[in-house]
């Protein structure tokens, strides 16, 4: 099997979550038409905590094997490394099923904690219900995700990343097959309906375990699966396990992270919008808008940083275990740079197109507040982008302890910042809602500012190169939004006519994407971020395909 290189796996891994992500944004909207406004809050609510708990089962310890049996690799120490893999599945089962049972059995206690005292929406047991529903997912994904850590610890992108496909097209499928014939064949109820759609993640995962289960047992030879060694590596099971945990730790408390942002932002939200008097279902909107709905249409924004990252950890250990500091330093850079050249203008670009947006994919309904929400929240998946590569940065480099204190002060500090933003927000007639995104960001830069300060700190990480392309971002990103800005403000459009509305933003988003390019071309600035080997190559392989045709 092919082994990819830093910036092959960055680009098969961003393809792939893009593609995910894209498949998952655009779902959203038959799905938002079909249930509307309560049973879009409704799955909001199960999604979240599920992802909270699926976080906690199965996020820490597939990266951990992916990052031992890459360690084991680089040292050549082939039985320790198959031996890792079989002891990951089994210690990741056990935490699935004690997760799984939690979620099930309290289902109803999470439900209490999601609502509150809010009335007049969905009721506890609508919500109970549809977390059952969920539950079973978390059965299935020990199993799919410990593999996808073995391959890539193998530096084998495209197998983790064409299941991520997979996963998402099978459950997208149930999804809005299993809606549809739920509410206008067998006419269930809403409650119902949702149960049906949310329990369509089990069987994604199931789709997509199958594909990886079969590429592992077509692969064995070449993956050492199926070779049997006459003695064991110097180092025991236990020794094995303490490392997958200690490795893992870091990990969950990253992906814990992003899972705690959005379901304390929905609980607060929900309080602190039904104390300021605001209308149930108004309430549920907000808070599912900004915890869940907001973050579909952001998803081009986070593949960059998941995509990032999934290629990140491998090279950064191998650099790690050489001692290649240097290389670590530039990696670090390169992926923040990435980050912002890709995202900043896209966030822009979004924001200047909320209305246009938010129209098309979940209506007219609450147009105005979608069109806030989405506008500020927009930025906050930038941040995430950054606190993701400062923290497997930490991670890759086994400092821990830094992981931790940067996490958990990053999360500290939104959880803090939540309500007082919220109601200083009101006071000051800004929408309160938007004090819960401005948390969010605040607590993400927290954990940015940190990470990099130890990263100097300890191993003298410079930070010259960011500084330069953000200056150099600044040209092509000012003229993309006034270019983008004089085109929104004055075309006007009919926001009722969706297929109008798909061609406005598709045809300014074209215009902003070539004035942003162009200039950043002039400037050199593409070049310095990407090199000119992979350009050369893109331009050769393009030029090779005209050529054919």
């Amino acid at each position: 099997m092919k082994k990819n290189s830093f910036i092959e796996g960055t680009i098969i891994a961003t393809i792939a979550i893009f593609l995910v992500k894209i498949i998952g944004m655009l779902y959203v909207i038959p799905f938002y038409a079909m249930v509307g406004v309560k049973g879009a809050a409704l799955y909001a609510y199960a999604y979240n905590i599920y992802g909270l708990f699926l976080e906690i089962s199965t996020a820490g310890l597939p990266n951990a094997v992916g990052k031992l049996v890459n360690e084991f690799n680089t040292l050549d120490r082939q039985e320790a490394k198959i031996r890792t893999f079989l002891l990951g599945r089994k210690l990741l089962t056990f935490f699935a099923i004690i997760a799984f049972i939690i979620l099930f059995v309290f289902a109803k206690d999470l439900a209490v904690l999601i609502l509150g005292d809010l009335s007049g929406g969905n009721t506890v047991a609508d919500v109970t219900f549809v977390i059952r529903c969920v539950s079973f997912a978390i059965l299935i994904f020990p199993f799919l995700s410990v593999t996808r850590g073995f391959f890539q610890g193998h530096n084998i992108i495209y197998v983790s990343s064409v299941s991520q496909v997979i996963e998402q097209l099978a459950r997208v499928v149930v999804i809005l097959g299993g809606s549809f014939i739920a509410l206008n064949v067998l006419h269930l109820s809403l409650t119902e309906t949702i149960g049906i759609a949310v329990f369509g993640a089990f069987i994604g995962g199931l789709c997509a375990f199958i594909y990886v289960h079969r590429k592992l047992n077509n692969n064995k030879h070449n993956l050492c699966l199926d070779v049997s060694f006459e003695k064991k590596d110097e180092i025991t099971d236990k020794q094995i396990i303490k490392k997958i945990i200690s490795y893992a730790i870091p990990t969950i408390i990253i992906s814990l992270a992003f899972s705690l942002y959005n379901n304390v932002d929905m609980i607060l939200i929900i309080r602190v919008m039904d104390y300021l008097g605001f209308d149930p279902l108004e309430v549920e909107f907000i808070a599912s808008g900004i915890s869940t709905w907001a973050s579909k249409i952001s998803v081009i924004i986070t593949s960059v940083g998941l995509g990032l990252s999934a290629s990140l950890i491998p090279t950064m250990v191998e650099a790690f275990t050489l001692k290649k500091y240097d290389v670590l330093n530039h990696r670090f850079n390169k992926a923040i740079e990435l980050v912002l050249f890709v995202c900043l203008p896209m966030c822009c670009g979004i924001a200047l197109l909320s209305k246009a947006i938010w129209a098309v994919f979940y209506g007219l309904d609450f147009l105005n507040i979608g069109t806030n929400i989405l506008a500020i929240g927009i930025f906050a998946p930038l941040f995430s982008n950054l606190f993701t590569i400062s923290n497997y940065t930490l991670q890759s480099m086994n400092k821990f302890k830094l992981v931790y204190i940067c996490a958990i002060t990053g999360i500290l500090v939104n959880a803090f910042l939540d309500v007082p933003i919220m109601l200083l927000f009101n006071l000051i007639n800004i929408p309160a809602y938007f004090g819960a995104t401005a948390a969010s960001i605040i607590g993400y830069s927290t954990t940015l500012i940190l990470a990099m300060y130890f990263l100097k700190k300890d191993y003298g990480f410079k930070y010259k190169e960011i500084g330069k392309t953000i200056k150099n971002i600044l040209v092509p990103l000012l003229t993309m939004i006034i270019a983008v800005g004089l085109i929104v403000a004055f075309v006007s459009i009919n926001y009722a006519k969706k297929y109008m509305v798909v061609l406005y933003i598709l045809l300014v988003a074209l215009i902003g994407a070539i004035v942003y390019f162009i200039v950043a071309h002039k400037m050199g600035l593409i070049e310095d971020i990407f090199g000119n080997d992979i350009l050369a190559k893109i331009k050769g392989k393009f030029l090779k395909n005209k050529k054919e045709v």
